[in-house]
């Protein structure tokens, strides 16, 4: 006879055992082995109460101070500098607002039950991103992969904080920089804003010539195999704004959730007041009517669909391993789903009203240059580094409202990488429980492991920025999230993660909910991945295409994510004596029961753990 006795939280099954309802911290089970009887053991099981309800690294788990530390700092990682620069750009090129039609869908099928579902699972778990998948430790390798995106994300996303910060340093002055082609920057193509240089393709803005030769050095490098010298301008405002996330996050979130109240807050604010501003200026009106003018025909193209179903997957931040994060921080009783339809909400609506600010002021530079709107309306960094930039220069007091502008992008930039840096830390502090002593000497590591990639910072920064928001966070994000939905949905089962928030905020989610996780949800993913994979064009950036050896340099990157999902299973198949066959069956079969003894109703909360104990007793009898 064996008797053993067991932590659910350290077990090296593929499923962890049942939670009695009413209970909220890890349960022992002790398992005794009766007798073996055709190579199957049979035992008997009870449950025996924990020594104390406690984080499984032997400390309490910190909590967020109050709840709207939480909700801020949601909503500040969700609305981030692409609800400003892509979004609007979407929806005028897609139909205006017949884009919203595809928008709303997706996000109501994946968008909405996607956000919920990891920040449920967060909350029960109460682990950052890895360590949440002693649920179903097979599946553990889509937490490193989510946990590496964020890092190689963090290497790029920060230096458009920087660049932010450039500007901003480079607003407190008498007259902007940008505005005149009398500095030593400026080339013979370069044409004063006064001039209609929008309809001559051989003339340059001095707002584009300020981005990419007064702040890039762009014209000092040829390619991405010619980079350059560092700029210690550059350099510098990277340094400062790691110091910025460093002491936001040092601390945990008893400091980053009181940060938030400002970088989450400030950017309506101001939104609000360049809308008041802009509205005012002539051809505005007619940037708002183009932003919302109606075209259902373009309904009929696939490609507005696969770009409203993009925008969704990204725009809600889901995958990167943050909203797991965060909601680990919360109380276990917190109402989850409350929160989710409230942050989510936000974010979309916060989408929709940064785009008429921005028309606003399109429509303002076509009327100023008497040229189509199509021809000024752009989306990424050219949005914000150089078009928004050349119409700000025009107005009355034109440093003051570019100080305004600026300090919103910083703020914009600065909550989404603590974020981002959150994720990594949580993730893995969590998983090597010896760092939660040493999680200020931790927070150091990874602000200077980001901070040493200056690659981005040399003159030739700009094509290694391109590639990596090419590769870091596309095919693969896409891929993590499908991997962690189809765990949950099919592995850990959609009954028992109901079962969980049940026994967390008392309601069980409906079925409209539970068939989105288990059908609707993968399949748009599995949708999304291949659409990737079908629709992928090389990098580029302006006219200067990528050689061939950037892009597979790229996929490697992309791939060295995704293949910490089959690298970490194949692990946990070898790190258990037997072969690979009896292995898997053993892991399948203890899947089969588990779903069989849940979706009986005569079958008792007691009689499943019964029923999971035989499985764990394989792994007892052989391990320990």
């Amino acid at each position: 006879m064996l008797r053993g006795r067991l932590p659910v939280t350290h077990m090296s099954s593929t499923i962890a055992p049942v939670k009695p309802s009413g209970t909220a911290g890890p349960k022992e089970v002790e398992l005794v082995l009766v007798k073996e009887q055709n190579g199957v053991q049979f035992t008997s099981s009870a449950l025996v109460s924990p020594s104390g309800q406690t984080h499984p690294s032997g400390e309490e788990r910190e909590t967020w101070g109050k709840k709207i530390d939480f909700l801020l700092s949601v909503i500040g990682f969700a609305v981030d500098l692409a609800n400003v620069w892509r979004f609007p750009y979407l929806c005028y090129k897609n139909g205006g607002g017949a884009f919203l039609v595809p928008y709303l869908f997706f996000m109501v099928i994946a968008g909405m039950p996607l956000f919920y579902m990891e920040l449920a699972l967060g909350q029960y778990n109460r682990e950052g991103a890895a360590g949440v998948w002693k649920i179903c430790p097979l599946f553990k390798g889509v937490g490193f992969t989510v946990i590496l995106i964020s890092l190689y994300v963090g290497f790029y996303y920060n230096v458009i904080i920087a660049w932010a910060l450039f500007y901003l340093f480079s607003s407190f002055s008498g007259e902007l920089p940008w505005i005149h082609c009398n500095n030593t920057w400026n080339s013979p193509n370069c044409s004063d804003l006064n001039s209609t240089l929008l309809n001559d393709t051989y003339k340059t803005t001095p707002a584009l010539e300020y981005f990419e030769r007064g702040v890039l050095h762009l014209h000092e490098s040829s390619g991405i195999d010619d980079l350059g010298l560092p700029r210690w301008q550059l350099t510098s405002c990277l340094a400062v704004v790691i110091v910025v996330l460093y002491f936001s996050l040092w601390k945990g979130v008893k400091t980053s959730g009181k940060v938030v109240w400002i970088t989450a807050t400030m950017p309506y604010v101001v939104l609000t007041v360049l809308l008041l501003r802009g509205v005012t200026l002539p051809g505005a009106i007619d940037g708002i009517k183009a932003y919302l003018s109606v075209d259902f025909l373009r309904l009929c193209d696939a490609q507005v669909w696969i770009e409203a179903a993009t925008q969704i997957c990204f725009s809600l931040g889901v995958g990167f391993g943050v909203l797991i994060a965060f909601s680990s921080y919360n109380k276990f009783s917190n109402n989850c789903y409350r929160d989710a339809i409230i942050t989510s909400s936000i974010n979309s609506l916060t989408s929709f009203f940064s785009g008429f600010v921005i028309f606003s002021f399109l429509g303002y530079m076509s009327h100023k240059h008497n040229v189509a709107l199509d021809k000024v309306a752009t989306d990424g960094p050219g949005l914000v580094f150089i078009i928004y930039p050349e119409a700000i220069a025009t107005l009355p007091g034109s440093s003051v409202w570019a100080v305004i502008f600026f300090i919103m992008l910083l703020t914009l930039g600065i909550d989404s990488a603590m974020g981002g840096m959150e994720s990594v830390i949580t993730g893995l502090i969590d998983e090597f429980k010896f760092l939660h002593k040493h999680r200020e000497l931790f927070t150091v590591w990874c602000g200077v492991l980001i901070w040493s990639r200056l690659s981005v910072s040399l003159q030739g920064g700009i094509y290694v920025f391109t590639l990596l928001d090419h590769f870091a966070a596309g095919t693969s994000i896409l891929f993590g999230v499908l991997i962690e939905a189809i765990g949950i949905a099919w592995f850990y089962g959609v009954d028992r993660f109901s079962d969980d928030i049940q026994e967390m905020i008392g309601q069980r989610p409906g079925l409209y909910w539970r068939l989105c996780w288990k059908f609707v949800s993968p399949c748009f993913l599995l949708f999304m991945v291949v659409v990737s994979f079908a629709t992928f064009n090389p990098p580029k950036y302006g006219s200067y295409y990528f050689p061939t050896w950037a892009t597979m340099v790229g996929w490697c990157l992309s791939i060295s994510s995704m293949i910490m999902v089959p690298l970490y299973a194949f692990y946990k198949f070898c790190s258990l004596p037997g072969s690979f066959c009896d292995q898997l069956y053993r892991r399948f079969r203890s899947i089969y029961l588990v779903q069989i003894s849940f979706s009986s109703n005569s079958v008792s909360a007691a009689e499943s753990v019964i029923l999971l104990s035989n499985n764990i007793a394989l792994h007892l009898t052989k391990t320990y």
